[in-house]
């Protein structure tokens, strides 16, 4: 019988005014200690945001997102919190900040296979 994975996931969101804390969701973070995983997935879908901010600097949003990818994947470019282990990267990741991309308090469920969790979770949040 396959394993059951706990896993911990948060809602990406971008807030083009933090003081009037509007946000879009634009991607998902999902971690899972004991599969090894943690991933996100987003998507920029540049006509809604430009409706959220006509100020909108999206290679500034996705210079940002990117960060996100190389923290989660270890690679160096991603800095010393790309170092960390697993779990401190994605509380790290998940932190409280007051800037224009935050992310959903963490949510847990249980699965058999992160990956597919992960996009059956951004397309129910975010498509």
């Amino acid at each position: 019988m396959p394993e059951k994975y706990l896993y911990e996931y948060a809602i990406i969101r971008f807030l083009p005014r933090v003081e009037r804390e509007e946000f879009m969701n634009i991607g998902v973070i999902l971690f899972s200690k004991r599969a090894r995983f943690i991933k996100t997935i987003y998507q920029l879908n540049e006509e809604k945001l430009q409706c959220f901010s006509s100020e909108l600097d999206i290679d500034s949003l996705r210079e940002s997102l990117n960060a996100f990818d190389k923290i989660c994947s270890g690679e160096e470019e991603g800095g010393l919190i790309a170092t960390l282990e697993l779990p401190d990267r994605f509380r790290w990741l998940t932190a409280i900040r007051s800037t224009s991309l935050q992310t959903s308090r963490a949510r847990t469920g249980f699965t058999f296979d992160p990956q597919k969790t992960l996009e059956r979770l951004f397309e129910e949040f975010v498509l």
